[in-house]
């Protein structure tokens, strides 16, 4: 198993902003997760795993025969080299990859075959003691660490069947069954943790499982290369020492491209956070409202199944939709009869000035600049300020106009009493195909019907804008 904690999204070369947003707040909560004590099912989960897996290892000291001549300065050094390599981390999003076939294989077919389990199990919790002593690891993350070492087993019983001797390019079949045991072992196992912990989509557990297997399948063949005329030239397995040490060199330019980055994006949110307070000092009535439409923002975009890389933007968005308003004078703004022609052409402005706001600081907040002068857009192309119709408006900004316009109706003004949610849900149906997305009103009309959802406090909306969970995690996917 490369992947040690399987990496699902993998910013490339030229990543996307809102993609590197999602990265951020994925490796962000993963490492306060690592540092964290497990959540009860976590300990149940992950610790009835671990002592599975100890029983198992034992069995297998036990019952399976060496039938190998084995030089125990070999087997140190490969430990040493496998509890480096579980240290050379790729993160991606919630997730590390890591090049372990480097040295696994060599262990598989080199060290003693029954002690293999046992030494695998035992050198990556040697490789967390670092990280559990600097404490960006938890001590119980120790458990979920050994839980997680299934995969070195179904491999180890193959070869005892077909293959126990010392290694051969003749027997070169036999570890390919071996090898594909471990991709059948580690499929099996991230099936029964997404069933019982994870709540992994099978959808993304699969290309999380390929992308996994297919770094396996790169690194694999290159450790039995190695480990074949390491038989009677053990120095050979030095070959492995540059490759760790080049894969380090990646990892290390890796992190610090990324944190570079990702402090960038944490100016943005810094960013939004004081344009929010600015919209909040002037205009406390705007503030509020847009905090709702946060909330009823992000329902809507859970049932619309909006992907996480777009959710950066429709959250800033849905915050910042009405900053231009600071623009707007307090006695049209807060007008407490309808506005005149003239007004009104005035209060229309309030999407472009917003815009041209966003636009100042550019960057992510200048494409967010894009979706806030876009929402107030009608799907039938009466809207301001472009005309926009159909899905020619960004649907960031459909989904921010419906939830707005919805909290401005339940909500009391000075001219008019809050509607209820019936006759606010009875408007929105009527406007749906003419100031509506019709996908996004039945949508809509599904989260106010079927959810209960409350109002925000400042706090819990400056975390979401943070990028910080504001409900306690779930379950800790396999990066334990």
């Amino acid at each position: 198993m490369c992947i040690s904690a399987r990496a699902h999204r993998s910013p490339g070369e030229g990543p996307t902003i809102s993609v590197m947003l999602l990265a951020e707040r994925l490796v962000g909560e993963a490492r306060r997760r690592r540092s964290r004590g497990m959540v009860p099912r976590e300990k149940r989960v992950l610790g009835a795993s671990a002592g599975l897996f100890v029983i198992a290892a034992a069995a297998i000291a036990v019952y399976v025969p060496n039938e190998r001549d084995v030089d125990v300065l070999v087997v140190l050094g490969l430990i040493a080299g496998y509890a480096l390599i579980e240290r050379v981390r790729f993160e991606f999003g919630g997730y590390y990859g890591t090049a372990e076939q480097l040295v696994l294989v060599p262990i598989v077919l080199l060290a003693p075959l029954p002690a293999v389990p046992a030494i695998i199990g035992a050198t990556n919790l040697l490789a967390m003691l670092p990280d559990i002593l600097e404490g960006r690891w938890h001590r119980e993350r120790l458990t979920g660490k050994l839980a997680d070492c299934w995969y070195c087993v179904p491999p180890v019983l193959v070869l005892a069947a077909l293959a126990p001797g010392e290694p051969s390019f003749a027997e070169s079949w036999a570890y390919l069954a071996a090898f594909a045991a471990q991709l059948v072992g580690d499929v099996g196992w991230s099936l029964v943790r997404a069933y019982l912990l994870d709540e992994m989509p099978l959808r993304e557990l699969a290309a999380s499982w390929l992308g996994s297997a297919r770094v396996d399948a790169t690194f694999a063949p290159i450790g039995l290369i190695i480990s074949v005329p390491a038989v009677d030239y053990p120095l050979v397995l030095l070959v492995i020492a540059p490759l760790i040490w080049l894969l380090r060199t990646f990892s290390k330019d890796r992190e610090e491209r990324y944190a570079k980055t990702l402090e960038l994006h944490r100016a943005y949110r810094g960013t939004v956070m004081l344009l929010s307070d600015v919209v909040e000092f002037d205009d406390n009535y705007t503030a509020q409202h847009s905090r709702l439409v946060v909330e009823l923002v992000n329902a809507v975009a859970d049932e619309l199944r909006i992907d996480l890389g777009s959710r950066q933007e429709l959250e800033f968005a849905a915050m910042l939709h009405d900053v231009g308003k600071i623009t707007i004078p307090k006695e049209i703004l807060n007008k407490p009869t309808a506005l005149t022609a003239s007004e009104f052409e005035v209060m229309k402005t309030h999407t472009i000035e917003g815009q041209f706001m966003l636009d100042r600081v550019g960057g992510l907040l200048g494409r967010v600049g894009e979706i806030v002068r876009s929402c107030h857009e009608r799907w039938d192309g009466t809207g301001y300020p472009d005309g926009l119709a159909g899905e020619d408006i960004p649907l960031a900004a459909r989904i921010v106009f419906a939830c707005d316009a919805y909290q401005a109706m339940t909500s009391d003004r000075a001219y008019r009493p809050a509607l209820s949610k019936a006759e606010a849900l009875e408007e929105l149906t009527a406007n749906s195909g003419s100031q509506f997305d019709p996908g996004v009103v039945a949508a809509l009309t599904k989260v106010v019907q079927e959810r209960e959802l409350a109002s925000p406090a400042v706090d819990e909306v400056r975390a979401l804008l943070a990028g910080k969970p504001t409900q306690p995690d779930v379950a800790a996917r396999p990066s334990s």
